[in-house]
């Protein structure tokens, strides 16, 4: 009865008070999100903004309920995207609360418009619970694509290491999205503790069932799995390219890469933007690492310029220091590593800040698979392409493995550098493919097929780690779908509930 009054008093309180308790909820429900990582609290934040959500008189408070939930979920969960700017703090600093704040406000937009449709196309009850949660799921799905799309923080991420990570395979992130509101919605919506235990009862079944698929065994016919060497040369990003400390952090990756080890390694792989040099003056450097390497190719991050045009790029070296095949990063970080809307910047003046014109970094083609003789076929990852499954599939051939270069640098120390391993491990379930994941400060990690981090190199740590590649498992039903099948369920869901609730107006 106690527990009963205060959730009633939840649904008649002030539009201010309600908006802070949503925020805070939304706060609460980012905590699930690594490196704190307790789904449970997530679970429960999500039970109470749905049971504030159900009892909203108006679209337009429906509407601000959602855009608090969201802020405050975003604040949090975001809140690594200030790093960058205290690089340097003298002149950059200031900007960081402000990209804080519009990053919070502007994806919260995405909840709110979900809460306002929820409400407006069904009736009080269940049938408005579950509008809701298709139509968050979907507006997590939208932004997951919308304007090159930001699928960091999905609300599905939370379960990344614990057992129902691995349904993933079969309906990908925002299957695991779906699930996650599902839960929450039958414990906001269950009036006694008998609904409750039902729905903890499929919750159970849920996690055996999800053990259950990561316990299955990847099968490998190799006698003897490839050895590759993971450099981690910890070059904070203050002083990355600084003219003085650039050559020693350069020494530093070449004493890595030269360390004697027990076996010799198949394959040597440095972070992103690994070489301080750019690629058609980098000749010289290369002979340095293929000596260091003695003959072990060399996979590495280089910046290169064409025709005014600058890429970030990846390379290999074969055991003589010739460069080989070349990658160009394809899914760019806006803002970041390009300005977008170059249309309407032209017109306004701003041509100079585009990228034909030397601003930022040009695109490449797209996703392409490397051949690497004996280690298989590779899809290369720059950094932020991690985050795509979408990108992740978008090659022709499906590849034997998942590399990833990266400068986690950028997102500091806190939370930024763990929420993007969590994505790597995410799209090794995506895929049934291993992920070899090498960043400059951490966490560089060789990922299994099914999620697992079979070794690692901490953060803040300066290293090398020889770990075996482990072997590919069975193409997933994810990987040959895609988002496809959910996106219809769940637009096939709203308008079912449109139609419904239209017919009984009429």
């Amino acid at each position: 009865m106690a527990e009963a009054s205060v959730l009633e008093k939840l649904t008649t309180l002030g539009p201010r008070a309600g908006f802070g308790v949503a925020a805070l909820a939304g706060a609460v429900a980012g905590l699930g999100q690594a490196p704190v990582s307790v789904p449970f609290a997530s679970l429960l934040a999500f039970a109470l903004i749905f049971y504030i959500f159900r009892d909203s008189t108006t679209v337009k408070r429906a509407l601000w309920l959602g855009w608090a939930a969201g802020a405050g979920y975003f604040a949090l969960t975001l809140s690594w995207i200030v790093e960058p700017f205290l690089v340097d703090i003298a002149r950059h600093g200031w900007m960081a609360p402000f990209a804080l704040l519009f990053s919070a406000v502007g994806f919260g937009v995405f909840w709110a418009l979900a809460f306002a449709l929820a409400h407006r196309v069904t009736s009080p009850g269940w049938v408005r619970l579950l509008a809701l949660v298709a139509a968050l799921s979907g507006a997590e799905l939208v932004r997951s694509y919308l304007w090159t799309g930001f699928p960091w923080a999905l609300i599905g991420h939370v379960w990344i290491g614990l057992a129902p990570m691995h349904f993933a395979a079969l309906v990908g992130p925002h299957g695991l999205t779906l699930m996650t509101l599902l839960l929450a919605a039958g414990l906001s919506g269950a009036r006694y503790w008998t609904g409750r235990a039902l729905v903890l009862g499929a919750f159970a079944a849920l996690w055996i069932a999800g053990g259950w698929l990561g316990a299955r065994p990847v099968p490998d016919a190799a006698d003897i799995r490839p050895v590759i060497r993971l450099v981690q040369p910890n070059a904070a990003q203050h002083l990355k390219w600084d003219p003085v400390m650039a050559p020693q952090f350069f020494a530093r990756q070449l004493d890595l890469t030269a360390a004697p080890a027990d076996k010799r390694p198949d394959l040597i792989v440095w972070p992103e933007t690994s070489v301080p040099w750019l690629l058609q003056d980098a000749q010289p450097a290369f002979e340095q690492i293929a000596q260091a390497a003695s003959g072990v190719p060399v996979v590495l991050g280089i910046q290169r310029v064409e025709q005014a045009r600058a890429y970030n790029s990846l390379t290999v070296l074969d055991g003589a220091g010739q460069r080989g095949v070349l990658y160009d990063k394809f899914h760019l970080v806006p803002f970041g590593e390009y300005m977008p809307a170059p249309w309407l910047l032209r017109p306004l003046g701003f041509s100079a800040f585009t990228a034909a014109e030397g601003f930022g970094f040009s695109a490449g083609p797209g996703p392409e698979v490397l051949d690497l003789g004996p280690l298989g076929r590779a899809l290369p990852l720059i950094c932020y392409e991690a985050i795509f499954p979408q990108g992740v599939r978008a090659s022709v051939t499906r590849p034997d493995w998942l590399l990833q270069i990266t400068n986690d640098a950028w997102f500091g120390t806190v939370s930024g550098p763990y929420q993007h391993l969590a994505q790597a491990r995410l799209r090794a379930v995506e895929t049934g493919l291993p992920m070899v994941r090498v960043a400059n400060t951490g966490v560089s990690a060789v990922i299994d097929a099914r999620g697992r981090v079979t070794a690692s190199l901490g953060l803040g740590e300066a290293g090398f780690l020889d770990a075996a590649l482990p072997p590919a498992g069975p193409i997933t039903l994810y990987y040959r779908t895609g988002d496809m099948p959910l996106a219809a369920l769940l637009f096939a869901v709203l308008l079912g509930i449109a139609l419904k609730g239209r017919r009984k107006s009429g």
